[in-house]
């Protein structure tokens, strides 16, 4: 049953708008924050004297925030309920997007701490609050704030530059101005998280059972872990592989926004075509044939049909971070659940994100190619096919793994 209130149905219709239209801001919000710092951090640097080492943190500082904050999102709603920790986490991610820009690096790296922190709690519970207030729109819903988040995290990448050059901005400013964004995400939450039930009442994420006795949430774990640092491996390092390729910067630059620009469309329809499935397998297999074609044709491949490897590779981390989205919410029974294995996903699966540039770099370095590294992620995107194979089949997680969900007549399945 939904857990939006139905005392009369134009109100309620009402809340369900508010919701639908805060989920999607609060979207908007989860990656603009921090897409928007590289195209910058040369003046960051410039502005407070920064280490490659030190710029290097801020940027995985966030993803270290997530891997922490993912594990403790779950009980943090069980104590003031989904709605009302989202509601804190915007309040929280406007305080550090103004700490970021106090005049001392101090303030820098401790807003940026703050708002990864408050980004994980809207991370691990947006597919629980699906998943529990509409559950017959799991599949559209994900999809629409997986391309949402997408294209937000690419207009702040792009318009960094020229908003820090406008007289009397500067970096500073460039930042601060996703903090307007947040704060209309704030203004539409603020209704529905008045109108949501006690937390007790709603959101039961401490009597879910354990995620880490069950290997099918296991399997959806590294599932949603490997792909998430294949992505950012293959973000952080790309251009360095064109160039090592004879490719010039700009053109470099414009094969990572072609990647990204491409994962939109398998960003929003895989969720929903999974939502109709009862076994995702067909799809985690073309998500997986496309990783494995475009890796391929950067190792072995002309460097002439680049645009082509660049596509495959696009479409298929579109296809993959939401088909891992979408497990949250199909292979769970309750918000609880959903929520716990959200955590227990993106805990792990930050964390190796933020491990993974630094681990592949340094095989780059010890080897002197970017081929053993291309070859690597070739392999894991065979692991990570396996892996789906697994998370795709018709079950739940935790107690209930071994039941069988029900088809649409109502009879348990075996497949």
């Amino acid at each position: 049953m939904s857990h939006i209130p139905k005392p009369a149905s134009g109100r309620s219709r009402l809340l369900t708008a508010s919701a639908i239209a805060g989920i999607l801001l609060i979207a908007a919000n989860m990656r603009a924050a921090i897409t928007s710092v590289g195209p910058v951090i040369d003046q960051i640097r410039a502005s407070y004297g920064l280490s490659s080492e030190m710029s290097g943190l801020l940027t995985s500082l966030p993803l270290i925030a997530f891997a922490v904050m993912s594990l403790l999102a779950p009980r943090i709603a069980d104590r003031f309920g989904a709605e009302r920790s989202l509601l804190y986490g915007l309040l929280f991610l406007i305080a550090g997007m103004l700490l970021r820009t106090l005049p001392a690096a101090a303030g820098l790296f401790a807003g940026t701490a703050l708002l990864g922190l408050a980004i994980a709690l809207s991370n691990v519970l947006l597919p629980s609050i699906i998943k529990r207030d509409f559950p017959a729109r799991i599949g559209i819903l994900t999809g629409s704030y997986s391309v949402t988040m997408s294209i937000f995290a690419a207009i702040a990448s792009g318009v960094s530059v020229p908003l820090a050059s406008v007289p009397g901005w500067g970096w500073k400013g460039a930042l601060l101005i996703w903090a307007l964004l947040a704060a209309a995400a704030l203004a539409v939450w603020i209704p529905y998280s008045r109108k949501a039930a006690p937390a007790a009442a709603s959101y039961k994420a401490g009597s879910a059972p354990s995620m880490f006795r069950s290997s099918l949430a296991w399997r959806i774990t590294f599932f949603m872990g490997i792909q998430s640092m294949t992505f950012y491996v293959t973000i952080a390092w790309l251009p360095a592989v064109f160039h090592e390729n004879g490719m010039s910067a700009s053109a470099a630059g414009w094969m990572l926004s072609l990647m990204q620009f491409v994962s939109l469309p398998t960003s929003f329809f895989m969720p929903v075509w999974a939502s109709r499935m009862r076994s995702q397998v067909p799809l985690v297999l073309v998500s997986g044939a496309l990783s494995l074609g475009g890796y391929s044709g950067l190792l072995f491949g002309s460097t002439g049909m680049t645009w082509l490897w660049i596509t495959l590779l696009g479409l298929s981390q579109g296809a993959t971070i939401s088909l891992a989205l979408t497990f949250f919410g199909l292979r769970t029974r309750n918000a609880g659940e959903a929520a716990k294995l959200s955590g227990m996903a993106q805990s792990l699966g930050y964390l190796l994100a933020a491990l993974g540039p630094i681990l592949f770099g340094s095989i780059h370095d010890l080897s002197g190619s970017w081929k053993p590294v291309l070859a690597i992620l070739l392999g894991l995107s065979c692991i990570v096919i396996l892996l789906g194979i697994g998370a795709a089949r018709n079950r739940y997680v935790a107690a209930e793994e071994n039941t069988s969900l029900p088809d649409r007549s109502g009879r348990l399945s075996n497949s």
